[in-house]
């Protein structure tokens, strides 16, 4: 398991912020990166010719490695939003069938196929939430429904981020498959921690930002294309997408012929000098660690809290039902915004998420902080 990294962060030891699943904090050697690259903006006389393309493909190399990804099937794009309308151009929905999305999911895995469902004459099925916080059945139920049109495409987070509740996608790929249907994951709440290797998944896309679990900066994020799908037409027309479009060249349109990988889906203005090299060292940091030895920790530490408030009269999902990073707290009535700002002016950050209580440690969180936050929750909920 891995030890706290709490001296990897410029976090005083009175904050106990858990709420990871909202923004991270950055580690002190991404903060260190950052000043440096804002520098190097102010001076662009002093970046060599390659500069740029040696930033966009280390951050492609690093996300590729946390899902076990050829580098050359990663799109680097600005959010999880881009990354879905993208495939949402690429992919061809059959018409009579339907798209199946989470309730209460993240508005990016859900609203594009809303926009295109009519005009290109698909249905959007919404999985309920499930009462028993089993989203790996209510959504294999969906796609197994008898009487339902043929499920053509599964737009789904592999973690849902108000409850914390695991989607296993590889059982919800292997229906899929049997249904000859698409797969989207949106691994936002999961990429980092929760292993996933595409390569022998096989989803048709898969997208993260940086922003949250991989520890970096905000308006960076990734997107797996398999291969299958590198022939699409890309969301935006940009010179990186062609093979020979170059202002060095005696003529600028050389080839307009599209790369054939999954850079023709890159971003225009991808030269982030000073943000893309603060995605990458976080991706690295938690590659280096290992997602088992990440879930390891934060599991450890979410068991420790749920332990803790167990006399409290609150509710969990199921140790097997939540992912190991992700912990929700329900009440009666629901929890107050009064009881989230009772713990914020406790120097104890957590978020509020459809009436309960999210919390999210991440590798700079230790049992001291857990420990705190279960006695002050204890004292204010008893009175």
């Amino acid at each position: 398991m891995l030890p706290s990294q709490r001296d990897l962060f410029e976090i005083p030891r009175d904050i106990c912020y858990l709420n990871s699943a909202s923004y991270s904090p950055l580690p002190r050697r991404t903060l260190e990166a950052g000043r440096a690259a804002v520098g190097r903006k102010g001076q662009p006389w002093t970046l060599d010719a390659g500069f740029a393309g040696r930033q966009h493909e280390r951050a492609r190399t690093a996300a590729a490695r946390l899902i076990n990804a050829d580098a050359n099937d990663v799109a680097l794009i600005p959010a999880i939003s881009y990354g879905v309308a993208t495939m949402a151009k690429v992919l061809t929905i059959p018409r009579g069938t339907r798209a199946i999305v989470l309730e209460n999911d993240h508005s990016s895995p859900v609203l594009e196929w809303h926009g295109r469902a009519e005009a290109q004459g698909f249905v959007v099925e919404t999985v309920r939430q499930p009462a028993d916080g089993d989203w790996t059945s209510a959504v294999l139920a969906a796609i197994e429904r008898r009487g339902a049109p043929p499920v053509g495409l599964a737009s789904i987070s592999s973690v849902h981020w108000s409850d914390g509740g695991m989607i296993d996608v590889d059982k919800v790929q292997a229906a899929l498959r049997r249904h000859g249907a698409m797969f989207v994951i949106d691994a936002t709440q999961g990429a980092g921690v929760i292993a996933m290797e595409v390569n022998r998944l096989d989803p048709d896309a898969v997208l993260f930002p940086t922003y949250k679990w991989l520890i970096g900066p905000y308006g960076r994020a990734f997107l797996y294309v398999a291969k299958r799908h590198h022939t699409g037409v890309p969301l935006e027309q940009t010179s990186a997408g062609r093979r020979n479009v170059n202002s060095e060249n005696p003529i600028y349109f050389g080839d307009l012929g599209y790369v054939d990988n999954a850079r023709r889906y890159d971003m225009g203005e991808r030269d982030h000098f000073i943000s893309l090299e603060m995605a990458s060292i976080g991706m690295e940091m938690m590659a280096e660690w290992g997602a088992a030895a990440v879930s390891a920790r934060l599991a450890m530490l979410t068991r420790r809290i749920a332990d803790g408030v167990g006399d409290l009269g609150l509710d969990v999902l199921a140790r097997h039902l939540r992912a190991p990073h992700i912990l929700s707290l329900g009440m009666a009535g629901g929890i107050s915004k009064d009881l989230i700002a009772h713990l914020a002016a406790e120097n104890i950050h957590v978020a509020l998420r459809l009436g309960r209580m999210r919390i999210s440690p991440h590798v700079f969180n230790d049992e001291a902080d857990t420990d705190r936050f279960v006695a002050v929750l204890a004292k204010a909920l008893r009175g």
